[in-house]
């Protein structure tokens, strides 16, 4: 199992139809919009890379009013 955070920006005034949508997807566990940079951080589960990959391209850049993405893999490092 692979866990990332993704910082999400949106376009401006469409934070709470991106909330939604990303709140209701099963590799999402946890959706926080934030103030400064970005708008939105998720908490995602996914079972590899390649899942990764297939979320990423198949629901991110599906949704149009996100205007930009940083996907930060978290790591075991120091466990």
């Amino acid at each position: 199992m692979i866990e990332v955070f993704v910082l999400i920006i949106v376009k401006p005034g469409n934070e709470d139809v991106v909330y939604e949508k990303l709140s209701k997807l099963p590799q999402v566990k946890e959706v926080y919009k934030v103030y400064g940079e970005y708008d939105i951080i998720i908490r995602v589960e996914v079972e590899n890379i390649k899942g990764l990959d297939e979320f990423h391209d198949n629901v991110l850049r599906r949704i149009n009013e996100i205007e930009m993405t940083e996907t930060l893999i978290a790591s075991s490092y120091g466990s």
